[in-house]
């Protein structure tokens, strides 16, 4: 697998490990997903050639899965983001929302801060339910963060323990009506 890190716009890069992780250079420094824990040296080392991860203020998670979490604890001195119902989901089931058994236990004790509480007038935040209850998009001028909800050519799977999939329809006819012109899923497929 190739992994790299690439400029997406003059505060935007991406880190391709498997997930995308989006580093978005504001006043703060955000990052948008977490990366998987499986390739942590990579992404340790694609990190660093743009940033100090120390420096990081907010990482936001489009969803709890464990290929998009899994790298958090890189970011020492952030505070983390997800949705509201994307906590709950967690707290009422955690193996369910992450995926994975060792990570749902260590995220579970994490504090985890509701997304409408971010203050950062640039992102609008999009629920996007549908991959899971409580994804979410991010759009940032003219670039849309769009996690598991939607993908170059196709959309995240509905058939998870937080899915649910008779929204996935109604949210992707939203997104289509969202103005971009740049779009960064979760994974590049």
């Amino acid at each position: 697998m190739k992994m790299a890190a690439e400029q997406i716009s003059e505060n935007v890069w991406k880190v391709n490990a498997d997930s995308n992780i989006f580093i978005i250079r504001l006043k703060n420094l955000v990052i948008i997903d977490a990366g998987n824990a499986a390739y942590k040296d990579q992404i340790i080392k694609d990190i660093n050639s743009i940033i100090d991860p120390s420096e990081v203020e907010a990482v936001i998670f489009t969803h709890l899965h464990y290929d998009h979490i899994g790298c958090f604890d890189l970011f020492s001195n952030a505070r983390f983001y997800a949705s509201k119902q994307e906590i709950k989901n967690l707290r009422d089931n955690a193996l369910g929302t992450v995926l994975e058994p060792a990570l749902a236990a260590r995220i579970s004790k994490m504090k985890l801060d509701d997304i409408t509480g971010l203050g950062i007038s640039e992102f609008e935040v999009i629920n996007s339910p549908g991959h899971t209850a409580g994804s979410i998009c991010i759009r940032y001028g003219n670039i849309l963060f769009t996690g598991d909800t939607k993908f170059q050519n196709g959309y995240g799977r509905t058939d998870l323990p937080t899915s649910v999939p008779e929204k996935m329809d109604e949210t992707l006819e939203m997104i289509e009506g969202i103005e971009y012109d740049i779009l960064c899923p979760g994974h590049d497929y």
